[in-house]
């Protein structure tokens, strides 16, 4: 039997401790050769793109020889303003990415001991800019599985049987299950979006999937809709997993890791943020044979090139 992925030594490549042990001069350098990567470290100005700045000996920081304005390594990115220590933010990240199912903020709050609510923050900062980096203008292409899973909305059932009602039924919703869409290329991207019903994603689907493309779907009638725009095979599920011509695995491999995630992790997902944590689960889906290392990386990268949040800014203060 073949070793999974994430038992062999190629998905290790990033230890921890190697950066709990960063000096703030080596994280310094590392947010630096990681933000201005196409310039080999050279900091370029926030304000104007110009990539000539002088130094300070007193203080990590930079003046932009053209607009003679000062910042930061983290100026105009998500940690703009920030109140941790460089290396925290390394370290946050690479425990973030090391969650093959997700990290839990309580957990990750222990971790750098910091308040639940700075974890929080920081944790949906570093998915926003996953979110904006697996978003994209182009569309999904050659074969893409389709599918939905239902979120939110639980009603336990009564404890006798004659008690129990069709849960499934509309009059016996709560209004807020919703419907995660999922458009999956068999050999490229993830794509998510999320929606009241699987019947209210047809009409958007065709935003980001190209009509040459073939639609692998399973038989529910509303995507009978598909075949008007796209060659559509579909499964039938009560009869099999596979027909030989049509399946959704690859489809039901992402919501497999995204239940474990609101099961196992997270054990509730708010409906007002279901969205972003689909895409993150998306973003670790499209990277599950990279290793944490290249993860650590993209993230970082991500993070530091996303502008500041206009969500996740002051979002404490702006709730009270």
């Amino acid at each position: 039997m073949a070793q999974h992925f994430l038992l062999s030594t190629a998905a290790r490549s990033l230890s921890l401790a190697k950066v709990a042990r960063m000096s703030d001069e080596e994280a310094f350098e590392a947010f630096r050769c990681i933000r201005w990567a196409s310039t080999e470290g050279k900091p370029v100005c926030p304000h104007c793109d110009h990539d000539e700045a002088y130094t300070f000996k007193a203080r990590n920081i930079f003046k932009c020889k053209a607009c003679k304005k000062q910042f930061s390594v983290t100026s105009g990115s998500i940690f703009a303003d920030r109140k941790l220590p460089i290396r925290d933010y390394l370290l946050a990240i690479a425990i973030f990415v090391n969650g093959a199912k997700g990290y839990s903020m309580l957990q990750l709050s222990r971790d750098l001991d910091i308040s639940y609510k700075s974890a929080f923050v920081l944790a949906h900062k570093l998915r926003e800019a996953m979110a904006a980096e697996q978003q994209s203008e182009e569309l999904l292409t050659g074969d893409v599985e389709l599918d939905g899973g239902y979120f939110g909305g639980h009603i336990r059932p009564a404890n006798h049987k004659k008690n129990r009602i069709d849960r499934r039924r509309a009059e016996y919703q709560t209004g807020k299950r919703q419907v995660v869409v999922v458009m999956r290329e068999r050999t490229g991207r993830t794509f998510t979006r999320v929606f009241k019903s699987e019947g209210a994603s047809v009409p958007h689907i065709a935003q980001y999937v190209d009509p040459a493309a073939t639609v692998y779907a399973d038989e529910a009638a509303h995507w009978d809709a598909l075949h008007a725009r796209f060659l559509t095979k579909r499964v039938n599920h009560q009869q099999s997993y596979s027909n030989g011509e049509a399946c959704t695995n690859q489809a039901e491999s992402f919501f497999s890791r995204l239940r474990r995630a609101e099961v196992g992790t997270h054990h509730h997902i708010s409906g007002k943020y279901l969205s972003a944590y689909a895409m993150e689960m998306a973003w670790r889906e499209d990277r599950r044979r990279t290793s944490n290392g290249e993860q650590f990386l993209a993230v970082t990268h991500a993070a530091l090139s996303h502008p500041i949040s206009n969500q996740w800014k002051d979002y404490w203060s702006k709730r009270t």
